[in-house]
């Protein structure tokens, strides 16, 4: 079984905790240390077990505290050379002591003891240094983590087919957008093709995953904008797209989302 838990998701930081057969990784440390020291506290997990850190990308809510977690926590931190140099230009992170480098597109094995996982990466055209999303494997089991994803792309829609389950960003609805407050600018940059995915992208790629994946078994919406969305909106569009079929679930921007599993 695949544990996870999304301990916050939105602009103002992300992070999640996936767990199988006995090994624990921490996906971006976008809220501080004390946050997510005390969140997984609530469920029972010891940050310190975690195996790793991996870093998506160099935005500061997905990166901004990843020093802190290996000096505080003692985890490894696993994220390409292009996102930790523009992290460390602009972030000061500090002094990492165990850096493990990788490519865009690598997998990697992550172990504690003889148990180990897999976590696939999926280079993204949001637009960071050298963004990544991920798949985590363990057993026959896949658990699809995607997010700050730019646009929807081929190795996407191949990725959305072969998991168990997935976080999947919904950040925006495009008239909440289109009549907010943000200057034009901010507008085409979320949009684009660099950008984020909004409601309607998000559920139809899902739909697309369920069309082809019989073993889909529940979907969580991540990254929802706190002023372009709603959760309610943001559940409903996906409910216009396929129904009951699966759970949807979402992930809150100011707290832990409970235990999800695969």
């Amino acid at each position: 079984m695949i544990r996870v838990i999304s301990l916050q998701s939105g602009s103002s930081g992300n992070s999640v905790y996936v767990e199988a057969d006995g090994v624990a990784i921490l996906i971006d440390a976008g809220i501080s240390a004390r946050q997510a020291k005390r969140r997984l506290a609530e469920y029972g997990v010891d940050v310190t077990r975690c195996a790793a850190l991996l870093i998506s990308h160099d935005h500061s809510d997905h990166a901004r505290h990843a020093g802190v977690y290996h000096r505080l926590f003692g985890l490894p931190v696993c994220m390409t050379e292009p996102t930790y140099d523009a992290a460390a230009r602009r972030l000061r992170l500090g002094e990492i002591g165990a850096l493990r480098f990788f490519e865009a597109g690598q997998s990697l094995r992550l172990r504690r003891g003889r148990a180990s996982l897999w976590v696939h990466s999926v280079p993204t055209p949001h637009d960071g240094a050298d963004c990544v999303t991920f798949v985590v494997e363990s057993g026959q089991r896949r658990l699809g983590i995607f997010s700050d994803l730019g646009h929807v792309f081929g190795e996407l829609r191949e990725a959305v087919q072969s998991v168990d389950a997935m976080l999947i960003e919904s950040n925006y609805d495009p008239d909440m957008l289109e009549a907010g407050r943000y200057p034009e600018e901010l507008k085409h940059r979320i949009r684009g093709p660099g950008g984020h995915l909004s409601n309607e992208e998000s559920a139809d790629l899902v739909a697309f995953a369920l069309n082809r994946n019989a073993k889909l078994r529940w979907a969580a919406l991540c990254h929802l904008s706190k002023d372009n969305n709603t959760p309610e909106l943001a559940v409903q569009t996906h409910r216009e797209r396929f129904g009951e079929a699966i759970p949807v679930h979402v992930a809150s921007r100011y707290e832990a989302s409970g235990v999800w599993t695969v």
